[in-house]
């Protein structure tokens, strides 16, 4: 049943939009909601198709995302200044009563309550008091799943929530609480659900998905366990792990993941900094010895995988020895390429307080020069591909008369546009690199080979011999 209200006599469905900030975890959070909130009978339309209601999922990782949200906020009011917006996510649970102080800002949920937004979608009316709904952190310890779909071609499957580090810079402890996550067996029917929707690529997400097994404070699974019952499903042709710590990845996964059919040969470790001193500071879990062992045993097995890298420049005490340190371990390091984090202050954090902080154009002026060496890294990692026959997930990721998609070990690839190759694996060689820095490639097989479980292991072992 549709859910109406009224405007002059004129009775109108309620028409909802969502705006995403942040990370893979909020696109699959949203998408959830949002079809919890059709089956309420509102509308889904987009953020600029004037809608009544207003939803913002907000993140908190650094401060150009709040500075963010507050543009968003803007920008709702100039397409309906008379729309309801409410603000949930992880910048909700963290600033309450600082959001609800935001113009045109009518509803603040927080962690907790954000999944309750579809049955508190019909007391939202601008006429009320504004709404502030946010537990304490401590009090949340449910894990809510969640998956993208139809949003992209690819699917976001949320396995693990919440995060019981400690790093000094990181507010994401204070704002998803505890690490907790979903059951094996959940998952399992996730998964079917999702494949019977014809999605062939699914990416496992979470705060710390590799402390994946965490239900009621117990540990009773473990990610390998459940990469290892994901291997063995039908109708979903690739898995490809979002992050992982680097002291959660053991050379079990590692060597599981050389073996895989479907777990996908890419890696996005985080790092933070190549400097022990700073990784101290910043309360990490590990030293760069163990990070320089998990990429030499990635590249003992998978010559070919791909390796990201999260690197954070102008942390609290970072010299200009320790950034050049940094540095010259990533421009030495047999990785493909860098997310550069510049730092910025959290609240209630501990680096927040730290002394020696360095000053924003130099933290800028070494964000740069890393993310120059990421160019580098990636252009020089498609170079080493070229002539490679692989197989591409094609993607609705049109621009400029061309279609894009990735190769298992996350190459993106350009091709001439045809909408038949939507949502399709094709077999195709590496051609070259274009002035936009995908790779151009020629398909050697239209048929689709979304259904030969075998393709992707062959392809890349066939890489790897050579």
């Amino acid at each position: 049943m549709s859910t109406f209200f009224k405007y002059d006599n004129f009775a109108i469905m309620k028409k909802v939009a969502f705006y995403t900030l942040g990370c893979k975890l909020n696109f699959s959070e949203t998408s959830t909601l949002s079809r919890m909130v059709e089956s309420k009978g509102f509308q889904k339309v987009e953020f600029d198709d004037k809608p009544d209601i207003f939803i913002i999922n907000t993140c908190s990782v650094t401060e150009n995302a709040d500075k963010k949200c507050r543009k968003i906020v803007r920008d709702a009011l100039r397409i309906n200044k008379d729309g309801y917006i409410a603000i949930i996510g992880c910048y909700a649970q963290l600033k309450p009563k600082e959001i609800a102080e935001i113009p045109g800002v009518n509803a603040v949920l927080g962690a907790a309550e954000k999944f309750q937004l579809p049955d508190l979608l019909e007391t939202f009316h601008k006429r009320n008091e504004k709404v502030i709904m946010a537990s304490e952190i401590e009090q949340i310890h449910d894990f809510h799943h969640s998956f993208s779909i139809h949003d992209r071609t690819r699917t976001f499957l949320k396995i693990q929530d919440g995060c019981d580090y400690s790093c000094s810079f990181c507010t994401i402890p204070l704002a998803r609480g505890e690490s907790r996550s979903d059951t094996i067996r959940n998952i399992l029917l996730h998964v079917k659900q999702i494949a019977a929707n014809k999605v062939k690529e699914i990416v496992l997400t979470g705060v710390n998905t590799g402390d994946f097994g965490i239900q009621n404070g117990k540990r009773s699974e473990s990610f390998i366990d459940l990469a290892k019952t994901l291997d063995q499903v039908e109708g979903i042709e690739r898995f490809r792990i979002s992050s992982i710590e680097p002291n959660l990845l053991t050379d079990e996964i590692i060597s599981f993941v050389s073996q895989s059919v479907k777990f996908v040969p890419h890696f996005h470790i985080p790092l933070q900094s190549g400097s022990d001193e700073i990784l101290g500071l910043m309360r990490r879990r590990y030293q760069t010895s163990l990070y320089t062992s998990r990429i030499n045993q990635i590249r003992k097995l998978m010559p070919n995988a791909c390796v990201g890298v999260d690197v954070i420049a102008g942390f609290p005490g970072e010299t200009n020895a320790h950034f050049l340190e940094t540095y010259d371990y990533l421009n030495h390091l047999d990785v493909n390429y860098l997310h550069v984090f510049t730092y910025s202050e959290r609240a209630d954090t501990k680096a927040a307080v730290m002394e020696n902080s360095v000053p924003v154009k130099i933290r800028n002026e070494r964000s740069k020069m890393l993310r120059i060496l990421s160019e580098k890294k990636r252009r020089l990692f498609y170079e080493s591909q070229l002539g490679a026959e692989l197989e591409v997930l094609f993607e609705h990721d049109i621009e400029d008369g061309r279609i894009h998609g990735f190769t298992p070990n996350y190459v993106r690839v350009s091709h001439l546009y045809n909408e038949s190759l939507i949502n399709s694996i094709q077999k195709v060689r590496l051609i070259n690199i274009s002035n936009n820095g995908t790779v151009d490639c020629e398909i050697l097989l239209t048929a689709d080979y979304s259904n030969r479980r075998a393709s992707i292991g062959s392809s890349l072992e066939a890489l790897n011999a050579g």
